[in-house]
C-alpha cells in the first residue's frame, strides 16, 4: 500500500512539473527559456549520457537507397547475428543456404576497444495510408564518452568491413517493380546464359562484347566528355529470336545486375523518377516489349494529324478520365524520354538501358535515336552459324551428315532460333542426336511447303485482282465512249 501511495506521489509530482514548465515556456521572456532548455538538457543529459546514431535505408529524400545501411546490415549480419534471440533467415544460392539478419526492434551489442555499443533495428511504417513499404534503419547507442571514437574510427571500420562482406557474398540480383509500385523487390539472378551460347554469328557477338566491355572500362572518358556513365541498347526482331536471352548473357559478361522495369506498374513520371533513383550503378535497367508497355509511340504524329476539336472529343470518348486513373500509368513519353539521358539519367553512374520490341517501326523516332538508343541490335532469323551453335549446345555436335541439307534448307525459308532449340531438344534420354537433328529436317520441309502454298495463295490472289483491275478499266472505258457519242 506505501508503494503505491509512493507511486503516486511520483505521478502527482510529475504532473505538477509538466504543467510548471509548460507555463514558464509560455509566459517567460525568451532568454530565460532558452537558458532553462540549456541546463535541462544538461541534467536529462547526465542521468541519460547514451547518444543514438540512425542510419536509414534511404537517404532524406527517400530516393536513393543508403550504401552504408546495406554495409552495416552485412557487417551484423556476419559478427553480431549469432547473438540475437529474434532473426530474419533468408535463402540464397538458390535455397541451398540461409543467411540470418536481425528481426524488427531485435537489439545486439558489439565491442569494440573495451567499449560496448548497441546496435538496433527498427522498423517503422510509412505515414501515407497508401503506402505499401516501411522505413528501416539501423540505430548505434554509445556512452557519450566515446563520442569521437565511434564517428571516426568505429563506423567507419564497421563501413569498410561491411563492404567487404557484401563484396565477398555478392550475388546477382533481378529486381522488378511488379509487385510493388513504390520500390523494387528482387530475387537471386541465377540464368546461366552466356556469348557463347547465344545463336549468332561469332562475329557480331565479339562486336557487342567488345562494345560493352569498353563502357565498362570507360569511366574516365565519359567524365571527360561530360557525359551520364550510360549507354542505351535497342534490341529488336521477331519473337523468339531471343533477345531476353541477349540481356540475361549481358549481366553475365558486365556482373551487372538487372532492374525489370514494368512500366505499367508505374503511376506517374514522378514514380518513374523515383524508381530510376533507386537503382545502383553496375546495373541493366531493362523495359521489354516497349511498344506494348504503354501508348508511347506515334502520339505526335497523331496529334499533329487532328485538330484540336477532333483531340477533345476522341479524349472525351475513348479515354474517360475514370479509367485513366483506375486502368493503368500516366507516364508520358517526354517522362520515359527524360528516364532515358535527361538530368535524372545521371543519378547513378555505370547503367545500361535496354529497350526491346518485335515492330521497331512502331517506335517514336525520339526513343530509338543514337544518344538515347546508341546501340541498335538486330536478332532476326535463324542461319546456319546460329544453328551451329545451337547443335553444339543441345547435342555436342560439331559436324554431322545432316548438317549439310540443314544449311541448304535454311537459306531457303525462316525459322526463329527458339524453334530450331525446340526441334534440337530431346524429347526422352534415349532419343539420340541424329533423330533431333532429323526431326528438325522435317520441320523445316514442313516450313517450305508452307511457305510455298502461301506463295501459290497469294499469286493466284494478285492475278484476280489484277483481272478485277482490267475489268474495271475497260468498264470505264466502254462508259467513256458511250457519254462522248
Amino acid at each position: 500500500m506505501g508503494l503505491l501511495q509512493s507511486w503516486g506521489g511520483v505521478g502527482t509530482s510529475l504532473a505538477s512539473f509538466i504543467f510548471i514548465w509548460d507555463m514558464i515556456r509560455r509566459y517567460c521572456p525568451p532568454e530565460l527559456v532558452r537558458a532553462l532548455d540549456k541546463w535541462t538538457r544538461r541534467i536529462r543529459s547526465f542521468f541519460y549520457p547514451y547518444i543514438h546514431i540512425s542510419i536509414s535505408e534511404f537517404m532524406s529524400n527517400n530516393f536513393k537507397r543508403h550504401d552504408a545501411y546495406a554495409a552495416v546490415e552485412a557487417y551484423l549480419s556476419e559478427h553480431l547475428a549469432k547473438e540475437a534471440t529474434r532473426l530474419r533467415a533468408e535463402a540464397v544460392g538458390g535455397g541451398s543456404k540461409l543467411v540470418l539478419s536481425m528481426d524488427e526492434h531485435e537489439r545486439v551489442t558489439d565491442e569494440f576497444r573495451g567499449t560496448k555499443i548497441q546496435w538496433i533495428k527498427h522498423v517503422q511504417p510509412e505515414s501515407r495510408p497508401s503506402s505499401e513499404s516501411e522505413k528501416k534503419s539501423y540505430k548505434l547507442m554509445f556512452h557519450k564518452k566515446y563520442r569521437d571514437m565511434v564517428t571516426d574510427i568505429y563506423l567507419e571500420q564497421v563501413i569498410k568491413r561491411g563492404k567487404e562482406i557484401q563484396k565477398r557474398n555478392r550475388k546477382r540480383k533481378l529486381y522488378t517493380n511488379g509487385h510493388s509500385k513504390t520500390t523494387w523487390s528482387h530475387i537471386t539472378f541465377e540464368h546461366p546464359a552466356t556469348f557463347g551460347s547465344l545463336a549468332m554469328e561469332a562475329e557480331r557477338k565479339q562486336e557487342i562484347m567488345d562494345d560493352l566491355l569498353l563502357f565498362r572500362e570507360s569511366k574516365d572518358f565519359y567524365a571527360r566528355i561530360g557525359k551520364a556513365w550510360k549507354r542505351g541498347y535497342l534490341l529488336y526482331g521477331p519473337p523468339g529470336t531471343g533477345k531476353s536471352t541477349m540481356i540475361a548473357a549481358m549481366a553475365n559478361l558486365l556482373d551487372y545486375d538487372i532492374y525489370d522495369l514494368e512500366l505499367t506498374s508505374v503511376r506517374d513520371n514522378t514514380e518513374l523518377r523515383r524508381l530510376l533513383a533507386e537503382t545502383s550503378s553496375k546495373s541493366i535497367v531493362v523495359i521489354e516489349d516497349i511498344d506494348c508497355s504503354l501508348d508511347l509511340t506515334g502520339q505526335r504524329k497523331q496529334k499533329q494529324d487532328k485538330s484540336p476539336e477532333e483531340k477533345t472529343a476522341v479524349t472525351k470518348k475513348e479515354v474517360p478520365y475514370k479509367d485513366t486513373e483506375e486502368s493503368g500509368s500516366r507516364v508520358t513519353l517526354s517522362g520515359l524520354l527524360n528516364f532515358i539521358d535527361g538530368l535524372w539519367s545521371a543519378c547513378s553512374g555505370e547503367r545500361i538501358i535496354v529497350f526491346t520490341t518485335n515492330y521497331l517501326d512502331k517506335l517514336d523516332p525520339a526513343l530509338t535515336r543514337r544518344g538515347r538508343m546508341d546501340k541498335h541490335i538486330e536478332l532476326s532469323y535463324c542461319n546456319f552459324e546460329g544453328f551451329k551453335v545451337l547443335a553444339k549446345n543441345y547435342l555436342c555436335l560439331d559436324a554431322h551428315p545432316l548438317f549439310e541439307s540443314i544449311e541448304m534448307l535454311m537459306k531457303e525459308i525462316k525459322i526463329i532460333p527458339a524453334d530450331v532449340a525446340e526441334n534440337l531438344m530431346p524429347s526422352s534420354p534415349k532419343e539420340g542426336a541424329e533423330k533431333c537433328l532429323l526431326k528438325l529436317v522435317e520441320a523445316l520441309k514442313h516450313a517450305k511447303e508452307l511457305m510455298i502454298k502461301k506463295d501459290k495463295e497469294e499469286s493466284v490472289v494478285n492475278k484476280r485482282s489484277q483481272v478485277a483491275d482490267q475489268d474495271d478499266t475497260g468498264t470505264a472505258i466502254c462508259h467513256v465512249r458511250v457519254l462522248e457519242k
